[in-house]
């Protein structure tokens, strides 16, 4: 099978240059390549356990939900699992995307790990427990008190267990728009259920006099003589930041640091090279060697706040003051591409990666799908197949337009530069009969690349999301479609899209060029998410019998920018 030209210089670039392994001529050490994990991984939470690092992040109105990677060193990272994997866990039906399952907060105490997070499309803050964090994980014990959302779990020495999160103002009375609060409530460890009276930690923010917005994302960490309460504020967009406060008690008062903010990027120009933005939502780890770092969200915008890979995860060190007091990036005014390898290691350019140039082929050889796919929202019957190397989707009538869950297999776009390609085998037998490559920021922003019907006679269409409360799609460009099994590819460079399509050994031909990214845009379309690229499948609101069947799926991405 011939390999697009893309694909065949990423896997060079990535021979060549060991992935994202640089060493630096003053050091010699190795280093890593921000984002460690990049694409639509946002609101990022860490813990430490059994001598490794786990780590999860939002997901939104996809299942499965709550990633969970797993590292020996925070750079090298594995996929092991999802900790809302069952339908009885997760049911997203209805929402948009950007609704289900916001900012996880994850801990491990006593030998259990603990995942408290905000369904916000139904039953609000929860908690789940495992022993194993691959899983399996527990149905969710619902917080009906818990009135917010970034919810996270502290436990102190003598086991006191506490939940701390963004909630209304005193009175539920905002004093100005994005007025919020930081609330405590003491859990029982063994219902798992809260205990006592609400505690107000922060009101507004670190200065309620200047009517700072969105104090979230708090974590509590409790280290020598003080309490600290690190938390995200200015709203996750370019205003964003970190702050931390502290106190001799848990439930306050909490005094903010002078010199606040502890990360942010807000103050640079949005015009420099390569930049930086969104920093915060940050979550800090201690390592063995007493060296902290800190796990935070950031973007990496192709023109101005444009950026369609969404919110991605980042690491940075962190150093404390002389007075005690953690700064996050403290050697830099921007945040860093790359910085030496916490522990000294290498990164293995050879395993199954989620940062630089990531390559990922699936020939849909095993009995399940990778773990790296996600579906548009909960599934509620198995409409899929994996036998004789080929995924098989069903026709169905639910589609990308609506708040159902289409047959839609996702992966996120991770890099600003890449491409994404297909090899389907499907005859459609009616014009609302279609399959194929579906670039999806939401329900009403998305490009469609599908092999189709038209006047009886099969075509390669681009079909574009109509924006408006209808949804549906409209036809851009058509062609005659080749005959047999069809290549499909969407490339993209920043805010530049293709689609073109082949046959099974034919030559590209280009069907649309020039498209404008920015359209698939979370500035532009709103949102938290990024966008992902799906294998798909309708019969577009009729019922049908028919299948497509994809033989491989293919992305490369090219982040040799950065260096």
């Amino acid at each position: 099978m011939r390999f697009p030209l893309l694909l065949l210089c990423s896997l060079l670039i990535c021979a060549g240059c060991s992935e994202n392994v640089v060493t630096t001529a003053e050091t010699s050490a190795p280093e890593f390549q921000n984002p460690i994990l990049a694409g639509f991984y946002p609101d990022p939470t860490i813990c430490q356990a059994n001598g490794k690092f786990y780590l999860t992040t939002s997901t939104f109105a996809y299942f499965p939900g709550l990633p969970i990677f797993e590292s020996e060193d925070l750079v090298n990272w594995e996929l092991i699992g999802h900790a809302m994997d069952r339908p009885s866990q997760l049911n997203t039906m209805g929402s948009g995307v950007s609704g289900g399952l916001f900012a996880p907060g994850m801990t491990f105490h006593d030998g259990v790990f603990y995942i408290t997070c905000t369904n916000v499309s139904g039953g609000g803050n929860y908690i789940i427990t495992a022993t194993d964090p691959a899983g399996p994980w527990s149905e969710p014990t619902y917080l009906p008190e818990v009135n917010g959302i970034d919810p996270s779990l502290f436990f102190d020495e003598d086991g006191s267990m506490y939940i701390v999160y963004n909630s209304i103002p005193p009175g539920d009375s905002s004093l100005y728009s994005g007025h919020r609060t930081i609330r405590l409530y003491a859990i029982d460890r063994e219902s798992l259920s809260v205990t006592g009276e609400q505690t107000l930690l922060v009101n507004g923010g670190t200065d309620l006099s200047q009517e700072p917005v969105w104090i979230e994302a708090p974590h509590i960490y409790h280290i020598n003589d003080y309490y600290y309460l690190m938390c995200a504020e200015g709203g996750t967009g370019p205003q964003h930041s970190e702050v931390i406060f502290r106190s001799d008690s848990v439930r306050g008062p909490y005094e903010p640091w002078d010199q606040n903010p502890i990360l942010t990027q807000r103050h640079l120009d949005p015009d420099r090279e390569h930049p930086v933005s969104y920093a915060g939502h940050a979550d800090m780890v201690e390592l063995e060697n007493g060296d902290w770092w800190a796990v935070f969200l950031a973007v990496r915008p192709y023109e101005g706040n444009y950026f369609n890979t969404g919110r991605d995860t980042w690491l940075a060190p962190v150093r404390w003051t002389d007075d005690g007091w953690p700064v996050i990036n403290p050697d830099f005014e921007e945040v860093q591409f790359s910085y030496p390898t916490p522990l000294g290691t290498t990164v293995d350019a050879t395993g199954d990666r989620f940062s630089g140039n990531i390559v990922f082929t699936d020939e849909f050889e095993g009995d399940s799908l990778n773990l790296r796919y996600l579906f548009l929202r909960t599934p509620q019957e198995k409409w899929y197949d994996l036998s004789d190397g080929e995924l098989t989707l069903e026709l169905r009538p639910e589609t990308a337009s609506g708040r159902g869950n289409p047959s839609f297999v996702g992966h996120r776009q991770h890099n600003m530069t890449g491409e994404a390609s297909v090899l389907l085998d499907f005859e459609p037998s009616a014009d609302n009969e279609s399959a194929g490559l579906i670039a999806f920021q939401n329900e009403r922003r998305f490009f469609y690349i599908a092999k189709t019907m038209a006047d009886g006679q099969p075509v390669i269409q681009f079909k574009k999301s109509v924006d408006s409360r209808e949804g549906g799609t409209e036809v851009i460009e058509s062609a005659p479609a080749p005959e047999g099994p069809v290549q499909l590819r969407i490339s993209f460079d920043g805010a530049d899209y293709a689609l073109s399509f082949a046959g099974a050994d034919g030559d590209w031909q280009t069907l649309a060029e020039g498209l404008d990214g920015k359209y698939l845009s979370t500035d532009d379309a709103g949102g938290f998410v990024g966008v992902v690229l799906a294998p798909y499948a309708t019969s577009d609101g009729q019922e049908s019998d028919n299948t497509a069947s994809f033989e491989w799926y293919r992305y490369a991405g090219n982040d040799a920018v950065y260096r």
